[in-house]
């Protein structure tokens, strides 16, 4: 179960926090035509003080080792290294819109609030790049990371800008999006925070700002992204505990089900054929046929699930609603419109782009959760809802594409929408006679 009052706790004791301000998503035609070229200068002098940052992290890991604790004037000056890369990532992956300052000040529509240094661990500062190492695996799938500079990062942001990444993927759809209608997508524009904000944290950690691993918790993406309504749900009931035995032999438990998926996908062609046809002529998927492709998605979800080690329960066959920790929820039959109907494996393509590197995603999610389980017998809740948002959006696409809902994928990584502001208590009325 995804505990709420844990994830609040959380999110409030991180030393380092993505703040993202209000963003009327309205982008520049002009600008965003000319963004990597206008974004060139940014990208020499971060390679410059990335240098000097190099020298700066070896002085932080000295002073970790001997003191327990960074020096107060070098940690603002790697901390403001990492405000700085931020800005030119947001402003290159089209997270936010004005031409970014050159010093890392505060302000920026994308920015990182990083606390002053705090104890250390010595022996986590003795080894913390070989510590870092995972959290690394995870910025450069999510590639997003221009603060690797010093550690060899221009590779990370080369195969990111090249659409190899999470952020990568999401900012050349918002290129597109942007071009023609002058505003990022919300869904995108949360995805590639989400990435920045991870970004942000690794590399303070392996930069020697803060002591606390990185989490990779969508929780930290709530008090910015909007999650709206969607027909396609995932509703999490598992725990993170894991048998070590089960995990070991994971792939070799999950031969069975991967054999009949590939079976049952065979059918779900023609079935999706059908559904296709019989949408464009009664506006709607005949009922049978809907349950018949909904029973495939769920099922889907719980293999993905269980092979990814995102879910703990060995799945039935079936796709039965309700047979799974990680349940996939889906509507009933509904009416869509032809047109969209017609043109759906078009207007599905973008989703499969974001698809198909957050399934990619999914199975970095499972290869650090394989190692980790097998020594703590427990799956981080981090990484863990971090494949749970990733195969949500998988779902959604699905069901988009084989006409299940109408509604199209949201790409917004959170798992719950942005918190309520509490309600002011009633004032005390006091009543006399």
């Amino acid at each position: 179960m995804i505990d709420e009052n844990a994830a609040v706790s959380e999110l409030a004791e991180s030393p380092i926090r993505l703040v993202v301000l209000d963003d009327d998503l309205g982008r520049n035609r002009l600008t965003v035509f000319l963004r990597v070229l206008l974004a060139i200068p940014h990208l020499v002098w971060l390679s410059l003080w990335g240098i000097a940052v190099s020298v700066a992290a070896f002085v932080l890991w000295l002073a970790v080792l001997i003191e327990g604790r960074a020096p107060r004037n070098v940690h603002d000056f790697v901390a403001a290294y990492v405000r700085y890369a931020t800005h030119v990532g947001a402003y290159v992956f089209l997270a936010a819109n004005p031409f970014p300052g050159f010093r890392g000040s505060s302000g920026y529509p994308v920015d990182v609030e990083i606390d002053p240094p705090a104890r250390q661990s010595r022996w986590s500062g003795l080894f913390r790049l070989l510590l870092a190492v995972p959290a690394m695996l995870v910025a450069a799938w999510l590639g997003a990371g221009l603060a690797w500079a010093p550690l060899g990062g221009w590779f990370v942001f080369l195969v990111a800008l090249a659409g190899g990444g999470v952020a990568g993927t999401a900012a050349f759809l918002v290129w597109f999006a942007a071009l023609v209608r002058g505003r990022a997508p919300r869904g995108l524009r949360d995805l590639i925070a989400y990435a920045l904000g991870y970004s942000a944290q690794a590399s303070g950690y392996a930069l020697l700002l803060t002591g606390q691993y990185p989490s990779s918790d969508p929780v930290y993406a709530e008090p910015y992204a909007e999650l709206p309504e969607h027909p396609v749900r995932v509703v999490v009931g598992d725990e993170t505990r894991r048998a070590r035995l089960t995990v070991l032999f994971r792939a070799l438990l999950a031969i069975p089900h991967l054999v009949w998926l590939t079976l049952w996908g065979i059918a779900v062609f023609f079935a999706a054929l059908a559904a296709w046809l019989s949408a464009l002529v009664a506006g709607r998927v005949p009922r049978p046929l809907h349950r018949f492709l909904s029973a495939y998605l769920r099922y889907s979800l719980h293999v993905y699930a269980f092979v990814t080690l995102v879910g703990r329960r060995f799945p039935g066959f079936t796709g039965r609603a309700g047979s799974h920790g990680i349940e996939l929820e889906l509507p009933e039959p509904e009416r869509q419109r032809r047109w969209t109907v017609l043109l759906r494996l078009l207007l599905a393509i973008p989703a499969l782009f974001v698809a198909n590197v957050l399934g990619n995603m999914v199975f970095v999610v499972a290869f650090l959760g394989w190692w980790y389980a097998l020594v703590r017998g427990r799956m981080p809740e981090g990484l863990r809802n971090l494949g749970v948002a990733c195969l949500r959006y998988n779902a959604q696409t699905y069901a988009y594409l084989l006409l299940v809902t109408g509604e199209y994928p949201y790409a917004a990584p959170v798992l719950r929408g942005r918190p309520e502001p509490e309600a002011p208590p009633l004032p005390l009325l006091l009543y006399t006679r």
